[in-house]
């Protein structure tokens, strides 16, 4: 245990523990260790009870019983009064290192919930338990309905955002409403929904690959201790959503071109498929896919680290009673950090998306991502690398919104705790 401590209190891996480091690491330890026996001590005695350790552990879907957790305690329990006091606790867990604090801190988890409709979000982790009894499975459908309600109902917006990516220029300022009235004037009220189909079954392979991709980089990555670190999981996450965005890429493709097609231009995704395969080949459903991959890097990783940021600030100042912030800080965050890490892909997505409709609007000129970036940013500045982001950002409550609900009455029908 003495490593374990040596290695979580090494933080600048100088190979040896300074006094500096061992107090920071006794402070945030300490911090960690509080908040675990606050929340477990439910009735705020002071004390835990076996009682109270076994529904804690209820709460995270594991059922022991009150002699299992007598055995728990007993180890912790230094007085031999059958229950454990903040002093017992600390000098218990002051040495040795809980890595599974982990496991108490866990409503953290970067949760599936969130479908702003661009899914290059980290995969959701399931614990051993859920796997055990299938409750994945129902957490990945109820976050697959959810998604399907939520970009359904924000649809229209997604739309104007791709029409203003692909048309938006100086000399066409396409704003929220004239882009609206063009949209209704061509096309009717049924054309905002243009696209979203193809949006929506797009939802179930990639969930699928996405979740069945980060289980394999997952077992690849892990150290010898079978714990997974940050970097890891970031590493897992991205390869994972890299994985399934290119399994289902072609259908990003005719998304595209859906939702800038004129009426009576495609008769449905099929009929969009098959005239593109005839016109311009196989090569046509890879447009956009480098700027689409390399996108995947500045989203996850500033989503990751904005994520952790607001959740250490939200344990250091505002945790007082219980590592569980509850679902409104936890949408909060999520809201926050996707948002950042939309911001900062931008506009590689504004270019993947000019690329895949480049052959069906633009006529003779395909450029590559670098001569189109060196073309908007010549033409248009640095703002026209940001076409559409207003409409992007205005789906983003409504969408969170949304999906939430859809989520948590899904998982009421599917009893889901």
């Amino acid at each position: 245990s003495q490593q374990k401590i040596f290695k979580a209190g090494d933080t600048n891996q100088d190979g040896q523990l300074d006094f500096e480091e061992f107090m920071q690491y006794l402070k945030d330890h300490e911090k960690k260790m509080k908040l675990a026996f606050k929340s477990l001590d439910k009735n705020n005695d002071g004390k835990i009870e076996a009682s109270e350790v076994v529904q804690s552990l209820q709460i995270l879907g594991i059922n022991i019983s009150e002699k299992q957790a007598e055995k728990i305690l007993q180890s912790i329990d230094a007085d031999g009064t059958m229950t454990v006091d903040w002093n017992e606790w600390r000098d218990h867990f002051m040495f040795n290192p809980a890595t599974d604090i982990e496991e108490i801190i866990r409503f953290w988890k970067h949760s599936t919930v969130l479908d702003i409709g661009d899914s290059l979000t980290v995969p959701d982790e399931f614990t051993e338990e859920e796997k055990k009894t299938g409750q994945w499975w129902k957490q990945l459908l109820a976050g697959g309905v959810a998604g399907a309600v939520s970009r359904t109902g924000t649809a229209p917006l997604d739309r104007l955002k791709v029409m203003m990516q692909v048309h938006g220029s100086k000399s066409n300022k396409m704003n929220i409403a004239s882009g609206f009235k063009q949209m209704l004037k061509e096309g009717g009220v049924r054309s905002l929904w243009r696209g979203n189909g193809v949006n929506v079954v797009k939802i179930a392979p990639e969930t699928a690959i996405k979740f069945w991709a980060y289980e394999q980089y997952k077992k690849i990555l892990t150290k010898d201790d079978g714990k997974l670190g940050t970097v890891e999981r970031f590493v897992s996450g991205s390869l994972a959503g890299a994985t399934a965005q290119t399994s289902i890429y072609p259908m990003e493709v005719l998304k595209t071109r859906l939702a800038v097609g004129k009426t009576g231009q495609y008769s449905g995704m099929f009929d969009c498929a098959k005239k593109i395969l005839k016109r311009e080949g196989v090569k046509a459903f890879y447009k956009g896919y480098v700027p689409n991959i390399l996108g995947i890097i500045p989203y996850a990783g500033i989503d990751l680290a904005v994520y952790e940021l607001l959740k250490s600030t939200w344990l250091e100042h505002y945790a007082s009673s219980s590592a569980n912030p509850g679902v409104f800080v936890l949408l909060g965050c999520g809201t926050v950090s996707s948002t950042c890490g939309q911001l900062a892909s931008y506009p590689l997505a504004l270019i993947r998306t000019r690329m895949q409709a480049q052959a069906s609007v633009e006529g003779a000129q395909q450029l590559n991502m670098v001569g189109l970036f060196q073309r908007i940013i010549a033409t248009e500045g640095i703002r026209g690398l940001y076409r559409g982001i207003a409409p992007n950002f205005m789906k983003v409550l409504p969408a969170v919104s949304i999906s939430y609900v859809v989520y948590e009455k899904m998982k009421q029908n599917l009893g889901i705790a």
